[in-house]
């Protein structure tokens, strides 16, 4: 997502840094590359110049011009525009009771999908209990994918009587199960139609006035390209909308639907869809988006990440094996798991600074699952003393995961040159601990 958008941003403030001094010449010059940039990456043409004018009027102010280092005060107005034009500030859901969310959108967004994802994400992240009402009558198999979702994520589900076609009569009987059923947050996922008609339009007023939500949210997906600013201008002139969500932000999608929506209803990004997995969601984060597409990584963003999925006692457990060298292949199991927690590798490298750009880069997930398969066919005696693979445990483990042995060799090799190097820099620290050590290290140089 926005890699055209990136690639092209910072190969222009490369050459804005190689240059000396910063004149209006230069700086006119960069900022039609990046317009065309914006325009190619589905921004709207207006969001485009309208963006360009605000960096312009800055850019050229005497505090850029004079500063020592031009080229980096630029990077940094891009980067303060860019995050005002996504939000500026992460914005929270209104929760307050009744708390009643209303998802909205066209078909094939992600509504179900979102829907689903919100309420494990409440669950999980904000000690919620939220209830899942479908109210999309029109398309029985969004029914059953909700109730579907709801029982994988644990949450109770509304499933609206067969062959009801009034929206309201279930809106009245979904409110009547909430007050039998604990919950506190209800989400109800509404109808959406191929392209936004009148029908559509009037049965989602309808079901907004009667249900008074707090929150509506336009749920869009990030590839719709020039056709956003439509949709999104459609729904908030019908329904006003308090919040988009966006779907498949992980995906190759050019990324100016993120960009043109929210400026053109001036409504906040609330939620972003990263991935297929029901907890591939979190809450959108302007500045940090900004900072990604402009090379500058998310690195507040990789420890909320490594905090979730990496356990403390855990760590300290691994810290004191790697300390002795004791590192087994079950402990190289459990860091690893711990790894694939976090997400696509492709993902957490673009979160890192000035490696968000990397060119034709992709980690092969079948690859790491071999891996897996490989370690997992060894016994529970052959992870703790590795030593004793020999030729015929080998062939078995390559048979029982289904890999060549050269692929086990291979892994074994490698884990044994990671405990050696361990083992080497376990007798450092001891050597270093001894009294004298430094002044001994000092007089052999």
């Amino acid at each position: 997502m926005f890699s055209l958008l990136a690639d092209k941003l910072q190969d222009i403030f490369k050459d804005l840094r190689g240059h000396g001094t910063i004149s209006e010449t230069n700086i006119t010059d960069a900022l039609r590359e990046v317009r065309l940039a914006l325009l190619e990456a589905d921004v709207d043409f207006n969001v485009a110049k309208g963006f360009i004018a605000r960096v312009k009027e800055k850019a050229l102010g005497e505090d850029v011009l004079r500063s020592v280092t031009p080229g980096q005060q630029i990077v940094k107005i891009f980067h303060d525009e860019l995050t005002a034009l996504l939000g500026g500030d992460s914005s929270p859901l209104n929760l307050e009771k009744p708390a009643r969310i209303l998802m909205v959108g066209l078909n094939g967004a992600g509504k179900t999908t979102s829907s689903a994802k919100l309420a494990q994400w409440l669950k999980k992240h904000d000690n919620r209990a939220p209830l899942l009402i479908a109210c999309d009558l029109h398309r029985p198999a969004a029914i059953e994918q909700l109730a579907s979702l709801g029982r994988q994520i644990g949450v109770p589900v509304f499933v609206p009587p067969t062959g009801e076609k009034d929206v309201i009569k279930v809106a009245k009987l979904a409110i009547e199960w909430a007050k039998e059923t604990p919950g506190n947050v209800q989400i109800f996922d509404t109808a959406g139609r191929q392209e936004i008609d009148e029908p559509l339009v009037e049965e989602l007023k309808r079901l907004r006035d009667y249900l008074n939500p707090q929150e509506v949210l336009l749920v869009a997906d990030a590839a719709t390209g020039q056709q956003a600013v439509s949709v999104a201008t459609h729904f908030h002139e019908a329904l006003t909308i308090t919040g988009l969500v966006l779907t498949k932000l992980d995906g190759d999608a050019r990324g100016g639907a993120a960009l043109s929506m929210r400026e053109v209803t001036k409504q906040p990004i609330k939620f972003a869809g990263l991935g297929e997995k029901l907890d591939q969601f979190e809450p959108f984060h302007p500045d940090r988006l900004a900072g990604r597409i402009l090379g500058m990584g998310d690195i507040v963003g990789l420890v909320e990440k490594a905090a979730q999925a990496i356990d403390e006692d855990e760590a300290r457990r691994m810290e004191e094996k790697f300390r002795t060298a004791s590192f087994d292949l079950n402990d190289f199991l459990s860091q690893f798991k711990m790894i694939r927690k976090l997400g696509p590798l492709e993902n957490i490298l673009g979160m890192l600074p000035g490696m968000g750009n990397l060119k034709d880069f992709s980690v092969d997930e079948s690859q790491m699952k071999r891996v897996e398969a490989i370690v997992l066919s060894m016994t529970l005696d052959e992870r703790t003393k590795p030593d004793i693979l020999n030729a015929r445990r080998r062939q078995r483990i390559a048979r029982g995961s289904g890999v060549s042995v050269t692929e086990v060799n291979d892994l074994l090799q490698r884990f044994g040159q990671m405990r050696k190097m361990m083992k080497n820099m376990g007798k450092m620290k001891q050597m270093m601990a001894r009294p004298g050590a430094a002044a001994r290290l000092a007089r052999r140089r």
